[in-house]
């Protein structure tokens, strides 16, 4: 699958026929070279159709196979849709973006998932639920048959993504990578989703979650995967680290904010313990341990900084939801208020090193005491930095500002 957060651009298809009577249900399978397990799927999504009497089609986004799962798919009676971007995201959204049903269901085409379960999925959606989420994991009442899932998979990977969800974006599922879900054609056109590749189904929750929806979860069963000539698309640890990436990009908080506050508040401390020259066991803390909390309130201030502008941004381009604390902070700081915060520490910083610089007129530009002057030069230095990085942020969020009013 190619890599979907490069591709942020939004990919236009053939829209489906307006004439045509709406149906409730449109069950979506993204393929490429499936012919193994393709015809498995469609039949059994097919049947949950015909069984349940649910007004329903079959839509098998084709995204550029080279075998027989197109013809297949035709024969069982489910609807082609080709979709020449590649990527898992790309082809879940050309088959979206051409279907005709009020809720859509999701499901890859491997065999992994039991597309009988559509009507389980099809009564949560009735109920009014925006995004019913399909749960494999045995934290949230799924099962997963033996040779189903990776030991890492099972046991670390998807664990640990779905607690840093439920924590970062208050995300309420028990299994965030399950590719079998349900949602509404509103919620999706809401969404406006980004991604092509495989984060597609983690910034569908992500989304939705930030936005609001009413999300349920529905326990499936993960079965083996059908297919025997061909490797599964999935990489534990490259895909490992782009979810991680998209986590963290879409979470300017733990990516920059609370980062660059715990460097700033280390920061001070070391300036409280070096000014006052502190004692830890044998060691004296002085000028160099100022040096250092001085880079530390620098590093910090930029990352706090680079938190807000990341979401001002992302806020804009429809990536995030606004935030009111966002808002609420914006409403205080402007462009002149952080200009004039900027000179105030510029000015001060320059008074420290003017000190220093007096000292060293006083004994005729020659050597100074330098664990005495650098008391001074360096806590002048530092507020004189802040002093411009503050300025210059000033005018950057100015500019992101122009957009978001």
């Amino acid at each position: 699958m190619s890599s979907a957060i490069a591709a942020t651009t939004r990919l236009t298809y053939p829209a489906p026929d307006r004439a045509e009577e709406q149906i409730e249900l449109s069950v979506v399978i993204p393929c490429k070279n499936e012919e193994e397990t393709v015809g498995t799927c469609v039949e059994r999504a097919m049947r949950a159709l015909r069984e349940h009497g649910i007004s329903g089609e079959v839509i098998v986004a084709d995204n550029g196979s080279t075998d027989d799962s197109a013809a297949i798919a035709e024969s069982l009676g489910a609807r082609v849709v080709r979709v020449e971007t590649p990527g898992y995201g790309a082809a879940l959204m050309g088959g979206i973006e051409a279907a005709r049903g009020r809720y859509i269901i999701m499901g890859d085409a491997d065999a992994s998932y039991d597309f009988l379960e559509i009507p389980r999925f099809l009564a949560e959606l009735r109920k009014g639920f925006e995004l019913v989420q399909g749960c494999r994991l045995e934290s949230g009442g799924g099962r997963v048959m033996p040779g189903a899932m990776p030991f890492l998979h099972r046991w670390w990977g998807n664990p640990m993504f779905t607690k840093l969800a439920r924590w970062w974006f208050r995300a309420p599922v028990h299994d965030v990578y399950c590719g079998m879900r349900g949602f509404t054609k509103d919620l999706y056109r809401r969404l406006d989703q980004r991604c092509t590749g495989m984060e597609f189904a983690t910034e569908m929750i992500i989304k939705a979650s930030l936005g609001g929806a009413s999300i349920a979860e529905v326990p499936i069963t993960l079965h083996p995967d059908g297919r025997v000539t061909r490797r599964p698309h999935l990489r534990t640890f490259r895909d490992g680290w782009r979810t991680l990436r998209f986590f963290l990009l879409f979470s300017p908080r733990w990516l920059f904010l609370m980062p660059g506050l715990t460097l700033i508040a280390s920061g001070i401390i070391g300036y409280v313990l070096a000014l006052t020259n502190a004692r830890i066991g044998p060691a004296t803390l002085d000028v160099h341990t100022l040096l250092v909390a001085s880079l530390a309130i620098i590093c910090g201030q930029q990352s706090v900084g680079f938190a807000l502008m990341t979401k001002l941004f992302a806020v804009g381009e429809g990536l995030l939801p606004r935030d009111r604390r966002v808002d609420r902070l914006l409403r205080i700081f402007n462009l002149e208020r952080g200009l004039a915060a900027g000179v105030i520490a510029g000015l001060a910083g320059l008074t420290l090193i003017s000190v220093a610089v007096a000292r060293w007129v006083g004994v005729d530009f020659g050597p100074l005491d330098y664990r005495a002057t650098m008391r001074w030069v360096i806590p002048g230095v530092t507020l004189a930095v802040l002093g411009v990085q503050t300025a210059l942020a000033s005018f950057f969020f100015s500019i992101l500002l122009l957009r978001r009013r």
